[in-house]
């Protein structure tokens, strides 16, 4: 990799978080000339720019892709978000000019063992838990990837020695080629993504690339209760740990007296009892038996493994309680992206629930989360977004007719606070991505946050 970069030219295409540190990477690695391509208009990436605008051999073309930017390129650095299919990069490979993503662009430079985890639901969770459980034994782990924190920020910060520990979506993965972690594990898969990878199956490949380059000493870790999960297990050239809710595995990590359970291949371990395990859910059981599994099979103790899943709170914007307001209870998760999430967060909270959704198209089917919306006691559906008009379809088609359209967020939360009553659960879980009203699913949870907020202030509360 360094004869690609060291005095040669080298372009990135993104100015993202993940762009931004593969630019303080490639400077550090001694890159000749970097170009920094991002389709956004300048005045939109100033702060962006002048963090590198001291730097004599940086270039910065906005506004679009030319093809002009290849010429004299060594190597193209893709930001997770861009597509393949970009003209761009078909030109780039015609050319024969290498594209490598972000983290394997980190990879070949880390000095620290990589610990890697996906899935469509749950990653972010299981990654933040599982850092949190290597920290007790290994104080310097360092949680990136695709949980905000680049990988190639984190390669910079740390030594040999050291634990990485990775979540990685199918953006990050669909595209590697010597990148791999020691453990990887894959949570779940369904439909998601497929506006960007084309077919289910292209999502598939993508997410499975986790176990391409492991070896026999390695660890591979697959949901055994996820039908399309099992079925990578011819995948797995490393020692395989499954982990199950309802099977009792040899080895493997599941449920057994009510405890989370280790076996080895020889005896059972336990680890704490199930109802100990502080953040709430099935869904959220199934990611502690992942956290578990992960982080047995690189080595950390078992006293730290049940210190975390005693403690861990869970993450920001995922099935978060923001307030209570006349005793209507709040609660933002707006990483739920996907139906599949969605339908998890309603299972999660007991109770009448009007659920707030919508947000950008990214060919999901909804139809089976149409179909649970009475079962699972949602009693109103408040759309926004560019797949308002769909959800709307969806639900009725079920028979459930209780849904309303706004324009914007704000809009959303008043029409809630209208229909909810004392003992109500008013749940932001928009089912879809975010990025047809918002930077990220991180700023639309903050804007509900905001406005559960000033609701609460209006309502006469501290």
């Amino acid at each position: 990799m360094l004869e690609k970069i060291s005095g040669k030219k080298v372009l990135i295409l993104g100015l993202g978080r993940s762009g931004l540190a593969a630019a303080r990477l490639l400077l550090q690695a001694g890159v000749g000339l970097l170009l920094i391509n991002d389709r956004k208009e300048k005045s939109l990436l100033q702060a962006e720019m002048g963090e590198l605008s001291s730097f004599p051999h940086v270039r910065f073309f906005t506004g679009e892709h030319r093809a002009e930017l290849l010429e004299g390129i060594s190597m193209v650095v893709k930001s997770p978000g861009i597509n393949p299919r970009l003209p761009l990069l078909q030109e780039a490979a015609r050319r024969g000019i290498g594209i490598v993503s972000e983290v394997e662009l980190a990879y070949h430079f880390c000095p620290a063992t990589i610990i890697g985890i996906t899935g469509t639901n749950g990653k972010t969770t299981t990654t933040a838990l599982t850092g949190d459980i290597f920290r007790r034994q290994f104080p310097r782990t360092q949680v990136a990837g695709n949980i905000g924190f680049p990988l190639c920020e984190a390669v910079l910060r740390c030594s040999a020695g050291d634990f990485i520990v990775a979540e990685l979506s199918s953006f990050q993965l669909a595209d590697i080629q010597d990148f791999y972690p020691r453990v990887a594990a894959v949570l779940n898969i369904s439909p998601d993504h497929l506006d960007y990878h084309g077919s289910l199956e292209e999502y598939i490949r993508a997410k499975s690339n986790i176990f391409l380059r492991q070896q026999a000493g390695d660890w591979g870790i697959l949901n055994f209760d996820d039908a399309l999960t099992r079925e990578l297990v011819e995948m797995v050239r490393a020692n395989l740990l499954p982990f199950s809710r309802r099977l009792q595995l040899s080895p493997g990590v599941f449920v057994q007296g009510g405890k989370i359970t280790i076996n080895d291949g020889r005896q059972n371990l336990t680890v704490c009892p199930v109802r100990e395990v502080r953040i709430p859910g099935e869904h959220n059981l199934e990611n502690a038996l992942a956290a578990t599994a992960v982080s047995w099979a690189a080595g950390v103790e078992i006293e730290s493994i049940a210190a975390g899943l005693r403690s861990f709170p869970g993450v920001p914007h995922r099935l978060e309680e923001v307030a209570t307001v006349n005793g209507v209870k709040y609660v933002n998760d707006s990483k739920g992206t996907n139906p599949e999430a969605t339908l998890k967060a309603i299972q999660a909270i007991k109770g009448p629930k009007i659920l707030i959704a919508g947000g950008k198209d990214k060919g999901s089917s909804f139809t089976l989360l149409a179909l649970s919306l009475a079962r699972e006691e949602v009693k109103g559906l408040i759309l926004l977004g560019e797949t308002a008009p769909l959800l709307a379809k969806a639900a009725r088609e079920t028979g459930f007719n209780a849904v309303i359209t706004v324009r914007n967020l704000d809009d959303a939360v008043r029409e809630a606070f209208s229909c909810a009553v004392e003992g109500d659960t008013v749940l932001l879980s928009p089912a879809c991505a975010s990025w047809d009203m918002f930077r990220d699913y991180e700023e639309r949870g903050e804007v509900f946050r905001r406005a559960v907020m000033a609701l609460r202030g209006e309502a006469g509360h501290d």
